[in-house]
């Protein structure tokens, strides 16, 4: 006759295989959530440096927009001025950003 289980028994080696699973789970999302995160902070940043870039060229001119936007750390691709408004296109490491601001006269 077979050894009788009771209640609770044989579910015993279940928990941490389970666990380790979950983990790495967690960590293959994790890794892949990295790249995402740093695209999306390139993005801010090149729209940072385009809104610099375009308040500076509004100001003091396309010169002013080039150097605002080489400060930090992004290329001025395109510099646009209209009347009173100016536009700028940036790109930071690959990540394009485009600004408008209007010149106070």
């Amino acid at each position: 006759m077979g050894r009788q289980q009771g209640p609770g028994r044989g579910d015993g080696g279940q928990t941490v295989p389970l666990v380790v699973a979950v983990v790495a789970v967690a960590v293959v999302v994790l890794l892949a959530l990295v790249p995402l995160a740093e695209a999306a902070q390139q993005r801010s940043a090149a729209r940072s440096a385009a809104d610099a870039a375009a308040l500076a060229g509004a100001a003091e001119g396309e010169d002013a927009a080039r150097e605002v936007a080489t400060a930090n750390g992004a290329r001025l691709v395109e510099w646009h001025a209209s009347g009173a408004e100016v536009w700028v296109v940036v790109n930071l490491e690959g990540a394009r950003a485009e600004a408008k601001a209007r010149r106070d006269r």
